[in-house]
């Protein structure tokens, strides 16, 4: 109504009121969403090439962060906006979605979803660094990591699902998308996806141009480096 009533005047309306301060809201933090997540990303990417000397495995991880974070997304939006099994989670009305929660989602199953991936494929190094076999180094992470993931997994599971319990719709929404992820996350995506690309990709994985190794510091996640192990093996073995 207001374009029409000030058509073809110099006549400036503003609004105000919860409406426009929700729509105001909605639209900055949209705008900086796309940067929110490039940083995120960018910066998740460069920790795990300095860990693990590495541009492939990096890659895969972003890749299947963001494969994770997409499933949460979908899912809200199936149940509490498009009004799927709504009435089973206790959200019999759909409606449109806080634009706070993808941000808030998407940053904490970040930094679940890596610390899974750094869990993972920090074993798998020690066993790369001590064997140099792709494919024995992969087997072996995931054989000794896997359970511990599952594991832990599932306690953030039902941790979150509780959530779900709850009369809030913002807390359902947290809830029910945070345990989707994590389930995908944890039982296909870093026990199946992860290794399987892995495999695929054999040695490349740990590819590192020469002109980037000399210039990343150098960390290690464990206080003794992998390649000591078998001199220390000899040691134990001469006394």
């Amino acid at each position: 109504m207001i374009p029409q009533a000030t058509q073809g005047g110099h006549l400036t309306v503003y609004v105000g009121g919860q409406t426009a301060l929700a729509n105001d809201f909605a639209a900055q933090l949209s705008s900086k969403l796309p940067i929110f997540v490039l940083m995120v990303v960018a910066l998740s990417f460069l920790l795990l090439m300095v860990v693990f000397r590495s541009v492939l495995i990096p890659a895969a991880a972003a890749v299947m962060n963001l494969l994770s974070a997409a499933a949460a997304f979908g899912v809200i939006v199936a149940v509490f906006q498009w009004g799927w099994i709504g009435n089973l989670v206790g959200a019999p009305r759909s409606g449109p979605i806080q634009p706070l929660i993808p941000i808030l989602m998407f940053a904490v199953l970040f930094g679940l979803s890596m610390d899974y991936e750094v869990f993972l494929v920090s074993r798998m190094h020690e066993e790369w660094l001590r064997r140099r076999d792709n494919s024995q180094a992969v087997n072996a992470g995931l054989a000794i990591t896997g359970r511990t993931i599952t594991s832990a997994a599932l306690i953030m599971i039902v941790v979150f699902a509780a959530f779900v319990t709850t009369t809030d719709r913002n807390i359902k929404m947290i809830g029910l998308g945070m345990a989707t992820a994590i389930a995908l996350d944890s039982l296909i995506v870093r026990t199946m996806l992860v290794p399987a690309i892995m495999h695929t990709l054999g040695r490349a994985n740990w590819y590192l141009p020469g002109w980037l190794e000399h210039r990343l510091p150098h960390l290690d996640l464990e206080d003794d480096a992998p390649s000591s192990a078998p001199e220390a093996e000899l040691v134990a073995v001469g006394r």
